[in-house]
C-alpha cells in the first residue's frame, strides 16, 4: 500500500510538472528541429545524435518554461487568466520548481556535451537566453520576438548537433520559427491588454492596441511564409514541400480569421491548437518531399 501511494504521488507530481511546462507545446519547436537535423545530415542522423539531441531539446525547454513560471509567479497570481496555474495555487512549491529547473538544465548541458564541443560551449549561452524571456516584458514590447528568438534556438542547435558547424540554412529556419512564434504570441497576448497596461508590462498589443497588434502579427506570418518559399528555392525542394506550405498558409489565415480576445477557448484554438497542426503539417510534408519526392 505504501509503495502504491508513493507511485500515485509521483505520478501526480509528474503530471503537474508536465502541465507546468506545457509539455505538449514541444510541438512548436520539435518539428523544425527534426527538419533541421534531416537537412543537415542529408538524411536521418545517427541514433546517437537523435537521442541526445532530443534529450537536450526537452531538458532546455522544460527548464526554461519552469524558470519563466518562477519569474512570472507574482503577475500570474494577479492575472485572472493565469491565477489557476500551479505556483499561484500552491500546487507546487517554489523550491520544487527550482530543483526541477536545475535538473533539466543539467540534463541539457550533459546532452550538449554528448553531441559535440560546439554544443557544449554554447550550452551556457543558451541557458541565459532561454531563461530571460519573462524579464523582457518588463522593458520592451519586442518580448514576443525575443520569445520567438529563444525557441528558434531549437532548429539552429539541431543543425549544430549534427554538423558541429555554423551554416546559413539553420538561421533561416530559425528566423521562420521566430516570426511564427512571435506572431501567434502577439495574438495570445491580446487577451492581456488591460492587465499589461495596469501593471506596466510591455507587449505589442498593450503598446500598439488591438487592431495594430493583429496587423503586426499578420505581417510577421506573411514574412514567415515568404522565408519558407525562399527555402524552397534555396534548397531546390520539391512539390510536396510546397503542399505543406500551402496548407500551413490556409491554417494561418484561419487562425487570423477566428481571433476573438474575449473568447478564451477560441483564442487557445487560434494561438496553440492550429499552430501545433501547422508545425506537424510542415514536418510531414517536408520529410515526404525529402525522402520520397525530391
Amino acid at each position: 500500500m505504501a509503495i502504491l501511494n508513493i507511485c500515485k504521488t509521483a505520478g501526480l507530481k509528474l503530471k503537474m510538472f508536465s502541465e507546468l511546462v506545457m509539455f505538449s507545446h514541444t510541438l512548436f519547436s520539435l518539428p523544425f528541429a527534426i527538419i533541421s537535423m534531416v537537412w543537415a545530415a542529408g538524411g536521418w542522423p545517427s541514433g546517437h545524435v537523435m537521442i541526445w539531441g532530443l534529450i537536450a531539446l526537452i531538458g532546455a525547454r522544460n527548464g526554461a518554461n519552469a524558470f519563466n513560471r518562477l519569474a512570472d509567479r507574482t503577475f500570474d497570481e494577479q492575472n485572472p487568466r493565469t491565477a489557476h496555474r500551479h505556483l499561484p495555487q500552491r500546487l507546487l512549491e517554489e523550491k520544487e520548481v527550482v530543483v526541477f529547473v536545475i535538473v533539466n538544465y543539467a540534463i541539457f548541458i550533459v546532452a550538449s556535451g554528448m553531441l559535440n564541443l560546439l554544443c557544449l560551449i554554447l550550452s551556457p549561452v543558451a541557458i541565459v537566453l532561454i531563461s530571460t524571456y519573462s524579464y523582457t516584458k518588463r522593458f520592451t514590447f519586442l518580448s514576443h520576438l525575443y520569445l520567438g528568438f529563444v525557441i528558434a534556438s531549437a532548429p539552429i542547435g539541431a543543425w549544430f548537433a549534427v554538423t558541429g558547424n555554423i551554416a546559413f540554412t539553420p538561421f533561416v529556419i530559425g528566423t521562420v520559427v521566430m516570426l511564427w512564434i512571435a506572431g501567434f504570441d502577439i495574438i495570445y497576448g491580446t487577451q492581456d491588454i488591460d492587465f499589461d497596461r495596469r501593471h506596466g508590462l510591455w507587449s505589442i498589443p498593450s503598446f500598439f492596441g488591438l487592431e495594430n497588434a493583429l496587423r503586426i502579427a499578420k505581417g510577421l506570418h506573411f514574412i514567415m511564409i515568404m522565408l519558407l518559399l525562399f527555402l524552397y528555392l534555396w534548397r531546390d525542394l520539391g512539390w510536396m514541400y510546397l503542399v505543406g506550405i500551402g496548407i500551413a498558409t490556409l491554417l494561418l489565415m484561419t487562425e487570423h480569421k477566428i481571433i476573438k480576445p474575449s473568447n478564451r477557448k477560441l483564442m487557445k484554438v487560434a494561438s496553440y491548437n492550429l499552430n501545433q497542426v501547422i508545425s506537424i503539417v510542415i514536418l510531414l510534408c517536408t520529410l515526404i518531399d525529402f525522402f520520397y519526392v525530391s
